[in-house]
């Protein structure tokens, strides 16, 4: 089984819809969203719940008021401002609360719960193009990378089990902590940039994570024809680093049509845009050792 994962080092560059239409020319694999904190490759996919698990990370204090005698000791030990007054008791505001357990450790009547946080969910789902692992986090938790752990693992499972030859996950934008646990295992990272100066710089982030840890990268150039001298600098920046630009794609309204009817751009009738993005998927495949046709070079063009 090979995994893929498409990155982008800023949000708004076309990542998602370039996932799901790649899931849909893949065929029947098994798809992964690690967005966990803004996930939005189901709106593409619209898929049918048919597991759900709570996702559990970090502690959280909680006083009972029972209990609790009001001496304050807890609020003028805790560091965060996380604990005031609460018509007449103390009580702790779970988005000040870090989790450090001081509270829990010096509170004089034991007072202080810490059970585990609720930061959210995560998904078995099933959609048109093959099985999707997908989660959501709750406003404000945190520990999105061990979230992204947990559907990699759930998705790698999955498609053992089902003898899958792909895992296509698409990943969050930039290059924090969800991306560095989506990159965890990966055979090839995509990275989608746009011609604009915030895309060059993000994705020379993106390129410098990946060769950190040693994950082959390819590019794919979204909307390349709205700024060719910016085109011009990113293909240039790939020739130096020997990164393949598997694909340029043109800016295409049918993007935006397919979107508003809740498909993926390749469901629709050919367009030059549908067209180059299945070259830009042959030679993905090729890279990532599911195919040999259409490999694209060291700084190859689409």
């Amino acid at each position: 089984m090979r995994e893929i994962i498409i990155l982008s080092g800023k949000g708004g560059t076309g990542k998602t819809s370039l996932t799901g239409a790649f899931a849909h020319l893949a065929g029947g694999q098994v798809i992964c969203d690690l967005d966990v904190d803004a996930p939005d490759l189901h709106l593409l996919l619209k898929p049918q719940r048919e597991r759900r698990e709570e996702f559990y990370s970090g502690h959280e204090a909680r006083i009972d008021p029972a209990q609790c005698d009001g001496c304050g000791l807890c609020a003028s030990l805790c560091q965060f401002g996380a604990i005031r007054e609460n018509g007449g008791g103390l009580a702790i505001d779970p988005l000040r609360c870090e989790g450090c357990k001081v509270c829990v450790a010096f509170c004089p009547m034991e007072a202080i719960a810490f059970p585990e946080k609720h930061c959210g969910q995560w998904y078995l789902s099933s959609t048109r193009f093959g099985p999707l692992v997908h989660a959501q986090l709750l406003p404000g938790r945190e520990n999105s990378g061990r979230l992204v752990m947990v559907l990699k693992q759930q998705a790698r499972e999955l498609a053992q089990a089902r003898g899958a030859a792909l895992l296509l996950c698409d990943g969050a934008p930039g290059i924090g902590c969800p991306v560095i646990s989506s990159l965890s295992g990966a055979h090839l990272a995509v990275a989608v940039t746009e011609p604009t100066p915030s895309g060059r710089h993000d994705l020379e982030r993106v390129a410098d994570l990946c060769g950190h840890f040693q994950i082959p990268l390819a590019v794919v150039i979204n909307k390349y024809d709205l700024n060719p001298e910016e085109t011009g600098r990113i293909a240039g920046f790939c020739r130096e680093r020997s990164y393949p630009v598997v694909g340029r794609l043109p800016h295409d309204l049918s993007v935006t049509a397919a979107m508003l009817r809740g498909l993926v751009v390749t469901e629709l009738p050919d367009t030059a845009f549908s067209l180059g993005l299945k070259r830009t998927w042959s030679r993905i495949k090729g890279l990532a050792g599911l195919g040999c046709q259409g490999n694209a070079a060291p700084g190859g063009e689409s």
